[in-house]
């Protein structure tokens, strides 16, 4: 594991800052290890400091009374989490899981606040990371309520493409039951459209590695057209 200043510096957050106030979030900062499957903090807790992601990856969810999960977020390495209950003073709105073997960075919330009202370009760094967060959830929201399960796993498979920065190959790091849940639906769903997508020649298919060999398909999917079959 590289030093902790190091970890600091190559996380988005807190790039930009002097060498003196990376010290500084250095100080605050405690390192946290994770097992696959440990939670992290549940809904209703109080929200006392948020998290960066170092290596691995969690879940973010919310539980109904039935106990059926939607998962909201699905965060990896260099992501912050949990940053809004804690500068709105609130309890955690969610549970957060690890579904990987993580190792996190936590940063309490007092001496955190106390950073952001020195260093500005802190404050600001964290403004842009919360605007992206919202432009996330204004496009979930988005999909859960207007596309059909076809559109909102076209849509997915695209935004991917764009983050992973592969062309057209697309590596699905996360299990089928998971997508579902981001997806708000059932893992079988997602191996039927799969299926029709490869059927249609839109997707190539082999474990979780894709290739879209029809671009502009899946983007008609996005916008409400049906998949063949």
């Amino acid at each position: 594991m590289k030093k902790l200043i190091d970890t600091i510096t190559a996380i988005p957050l807190f790039y930009n800052l002097p060498a003196d106030q990376l010290q500084e979030v250095t100080r605050i900062a405690l390192e946290k290890y994770y097992p696959k499957g440990q939670s992290i903090f549940s809904e209703g807790e109080e929200a006392t400091g948020f998290f960066v992601i170092v290596e691995g990856m969690v879940k973010v969810f919310k539980l109904s009374f039935d106990g059926k999960e939607q998962i909201l977020h699905i965060l990896g390495p260099a992501e912050p989490f949990a940053e809004v209950p804690v500068f709105a003073g609130l309890k955690y709105p969610a549970h957060a899981e690890a579904i990987q073997e993580s190792y996190l960075l936590y940063f309490p919330r007092v001496e955190f606040v106390e950073l952001i009202k020195q260093q500005p370009s802190l404050a600001m760094n964290m403004l842009a990371a919360l605007s992206l967060r919202l432009r996330q959830f204004a496009q979930q929201v988005e999909a859960l309520s207007l596309k059909e399960v076809p559109g909102r796993l076209a849509a997915y498979l695209l935004d991917l493409s764009d983050e992973q920065g592969q062309g057209n190959r697309v590596t699905i790091g996360i299990t089928k039951k998971h997508l579902a849940s981001l997806l708000g639906t059932i893992p079988e769903t997602i191996s039927r459209i799969l299926a029709r997508m490869k059927e249609n020649n839109l997707i190539e298919l082999k474990d979780r590695e894709v290739t879209i060999l029809d671009r502009p398909a899946l983007v008609s999917l996005t916008t409400g057209e049906k998949m063949r079959g």
